[in-house]
């Protein structure tokens, strides 16, 4: 879907007078970047299984990989753009938690996080122009939930929200309810860290 309207002066500051491909299916990736006027055109990415189940956390070194490739994946069909891709997951102790794929996972990680400190990784990969110079940073949040009794989580999943969202949970929606600190990027909870994403971006220019 592209996105209407064109690049803000903030945005041609940063080089991008053409909308740059946001190679996810994410809407709250999209809500991120229309919410700052960032110029894009969201595509389903080759890996589109956003989010998707990990064995252990490894320093997030398939994380990124997992970014490159959704960003490798949409350059073959946009030579010449400038591609951004993520990915999101979530990490409690040694365990690390994607999209739950159905109510009954939602909530088991829902109660395993209640009351405790978890964090929240998101990979960013950016592509320009070639396959050849793409720039990656990895970001981490810290986030603490309240206690939250069964009856909470069971509501919680009858509304549907934590089927489509890593860790089972949306802090920009109801989820926002069970966080009681936070500690880093909100936005890198939501699914895209834009102040990260807008550092890479005006750093990697400068480097052309």
């Amino acid at each position: 879907m592209k996105e209407k309207g064109k690049a803000t002066g903030i945005w041609e500051l940063a080089g991008l007078s053409t909308p740059l491909i946001l190679a996810s299916n994410s809407p709250r990736r999209a809500t991120i970047l229309r919410s700052v006027g960032c110029p894009f055109t969201a595509v389903s990415p080759v890996d589109d299984d956003d989010e998707g189940a990990y064995d252990r956390w490894d320093d997030g070194k398939i994380l990124i990989e997992r970014a490159v490739l959704k960003a490798v994946g949409a350059a073959e069909s946009y030579p010449g753009r400038i591609i951004l891709a993520a990915d999101t997951v979530i990490q409690y102790r040694d365990r690390l938690f994607g999209k739950p794929e159905h109510a009954s996972t939602a909530k088991m990680m829902l109660s395993e996080l209640s009351g405790k400190t978890h964090t929240v990784w998101t990979a960013i990969a950016l592509l320009l122009y070639s396959t050849e110079k793409i720039k990656t940073a990895l970001v981490s949040t810290q986030v603490t939930f309240r206690d939250l009794s069964s009856k909470e989580i069971d509501a919680y999943i009858q509304t549907g929200e934590p089927l489509d969202k890593a860790g089972g949970y949306g802090i920009q929606e109801i989820g926002g309810l069970w966080v009681k600190r936070l500690e880093g990027c909100y936005y890198n909870v939501v699914g895209l860290p834009i102040s990260t994403f807008w550092e890479l971006l005006v750093k990697t220019k400068g480097d052309l």
